[in-house]
């Protein structure tokens, strides 16, 4: 017999909520600590590296005396957040958890470690595909306008892209946990395909910065990812039905 959800109270949950983001943020605060000591090499690994294919490299600046401090800790805190992914997964998985059955909580370290894998896949697309973007902006002028970065917009536009592809290729999982919820069927999938082909759309356009190139570059692999919840979806569909 397969036994329920354990219920919570509204409260409780809203106790155990807190808990949990005040865990992840402890987590990121003490990753984030080895990364603001070694800021400058990430800096020249980061920042610099994806401005390498560009025929006219392009310079970075900054505008006001304090903007070199306030990148370091930018850079630390974003640095904070990828080294703790997993503790941040493992708190997002362990809120959700007892709202499933007794049978499907043996899934949250699973799911902790796929989540973790495909958010850090996300971030190392754009990282290797970045410099790309960069060289296609950067050429696009060249020889009409210098190239002069501001270090804060720069450091933007590379956090915006790299955090919008770790959390789109979260997309199977969702799909996983969804359709082992009975919330979501591959048929459902399939029926809302052209809806979702304009959502990706808008999505890349939320997500990215206003350019075309960067938008497809993102709406692109988030179409095959859609693709692949659905399998996934199909996956979980058989597996229940055996």
């Amino acid at each position: 017999m397969t036994q329920e959800p354990e219920g919570m109270s509204f409260l409780n949950h809203l106790e155990e909520l807190r808990w949990r983001v005040i865990k992840a943020i402890i987590s990121v605060i003490v990753c984030a600590v080895p990364a603001f000591i070694f800021w400058e090499q990430i800096f020249e690994w980061v920042l610099i590296y994806p401005l390498r294919y560009a025929k006219t490299t392009p310079r970075i600046i900054y505008t006001n005396p304090t903007e070199a401090i306030i990148l370091s800790i930018k850079i630390s805190i974003v640095c904070g957040i990828i080294l703790a992914a997993p503790i941040i997964f493992f708190q997002i998985w362990r809120f959700v958890s007892p709202g499933l059955y007794k049978s499907e909580r043996r899934l949250v370290l699973p799911l902790v470690f796929v989540s973790t894998l495909l958010f850090l896949m996300g971030i190392s697309f754009s990282y290797f595909s970045v410099p790309f973007v960069i060289s296609f902006l950067a050429d696009y002028s060249e020889g009409k306008m210098d190239a002069l970065y501001r270090s804060q917009e720069y450091l933007g536009f590379l956090i915006k892209l790299g955090l919008a592809f770790g959390v789109v290729f979260e997309l199977p999982v969702v799909s996983f946990v969804l359709t082992k919820a009975g919330i979501v069927t591959p048929s459902f999938l399939i029926k809302n395909i052209k809806y979702a082909i304009v959502l990706v759309f808008i999505l890349a356009a939320i997500l990215t910065p206003p350019d075309i190139f960067s938008q497809m570059l993102l709406a692109l692999p988030l179409l095959v990812l859609y693709g692949v919840s659905i399998l996934v979806s199909f996956m979980v569909r058989e597996k229940k039905s055996d």
